[in-house]
C-alpha cells in the first residue's frame, strides 16, 4: 500500500534517492536565503523597520541548506546538481511570481509594492514548507537519522509562515489590501501547478532511482494530479487567508509600523 510514510521511508534508506532529495531541498533553501539577504538589503527607507526579519528569515533558509547538507556529509554522500525540472523557485520566477532575481542583483531600493509581493508570495510559499514539514515530522519526528533536522526545520517553517501572516495583516490596514489579495491569488493558483510539476519531476527522478515498476508510478503520478485537481478547486484558498498568528513577532525585532499606501 502507498503511503507518505512508506514512500519517504524509500527514499531515506536508499542512498541514491537520498542523495537527491537532500540536494534538491539544499538548493531551494539556499535559494531562498540568498533572496531574502538581498531583499533584506534593498528594503525602502520606509520600511526599514523590517529588514531585521527579512534577514532572520534568510539566515533560517541559509541554516536549513546546511542542515540538508550535513544529512548528506553524515551519511558520506556529495550535493547532486539539481534537476532544472525539479528548480521549484526558478520555476516560480519564470512564471512572474515573486522577485525575479535580475531585479534583486541590481543595487536600487525596493520599493513598497515589492516589499507586498515578496511577503505575499512567501505567505503562500511557506504554506507549503509549513504543511511539507509537519506531515514530515507527524512520520520522521523520531527517525533517529533525519528527526531532528525535520523537527527544527518544521519550527521555523511555522515561524516564518506566521511572520507573514502578521506582516501583511499590518500593511492591509495600511491601505494595501488590494493588492495583497490579488497577488496572493496569483501566487497560489502559479504555486499548485508548480508544486505539481515538480512533484511530478521529483517522482519521475525517484522512480528512476529506485527502478519503481510502471503501475506504482503510474499511480504516484495519478496521486499527484489528483491532488493538484483538488487544490485548483478549492483547495488554493487556504493559501490566500489572513488571519492574526498565534506566534507573534515570530522572527523578533520591532513590530513593523504601519506604512502608506504604495
Amino acid at each position: 500500500m502507498l503511503s507518505a510514510r512508506s514512500l519517504f521511508q524509500e527514499i531515506v534508506g536508499h542512498d541514491d534517492s537520498f542523495q537527491l532529495f537532500c540536494s534538491i531541498a539544499a538548493s531551494g533553501e539556499s535559494q531562498g536565503g540568498w533572496e531574502n539577504a538581498r531583499i533584506a538589503a534593498l528594503v525602502p527607507d520606509g520600511m526599514r523597520d523590517l529588514a531585521p526579519k527579512i534577514t532572520r528569515h534568510g539566515a533560517d533558509e541559509d541554516k536549513h541548506g546546511r542542515i540538508f547538507r550535513a544529512l548528506l556529509r553524515n551519511r558520506g554522500l556529495a550535493p547532486v546538481p539539481v534537476p532544472p525540472e525539479t528548480d521549484y523557485t526558478m520555476l516560480l520566477e519564470r512564471r512572474g511570481i515573486g522577485l525575479a532575481h535580475d531585479r534583486l542583483r541590481r543595487e536600487e531600493a525596493l520599493s513598497e509594492r515589492d516589499i507586498v509581493v515578496y511577503l505575499a508570495h512567501s505567505r503562500v510559499t511557506e504554506q507549503r514548507a509549513s504543511e511539507q514539514m509537519v506531515l514530515l515530522v507527524n512520520h520522521f519526528g523520531d527517525h533517529p537519522e533525519i528527526g531532528r533536522a525535520v523537527r527544527q526545520i518544521s519550527g521555523d517553517e511555522d515561524n516564518h509562515l506566521a511572520y507573514c501572516h502578521e506582516e501583511l495583516l499590518r500593511l492591509a490596514r495600511a491601505g494595501h489590501g488590494r493588492t495583497i489579495q490579488r497577488v496572493l491569488r496569483e501566487s497560489a493558483l502559479a504555486e499548485i501547478a508548480v508544486h505539481r510539476d515538480v512533484s511530478l519531476a521529483v517522482m519521475a527522478h525517484m522512480g528512476r532511482l529506485l527502478r519503481w515498476p510502471a503501475p506504482k508510478a503510474a499511480a504516484l503520478a495519478a496521486g499527484i494530479r489528483g491532488a493538484y485537481a483538488y487544490e485548483r478547486f478549492a483547495g488554493w484558498h487556504r493559501m490566500v487567508g489572513l488571519r492574526p498568528p498565534e506566534r507573534r513577532d515570530a522572527l523578533g525585532g520591532a513590530p513593523a509600523a504601519a506604512h502608506g499606501r504604495a
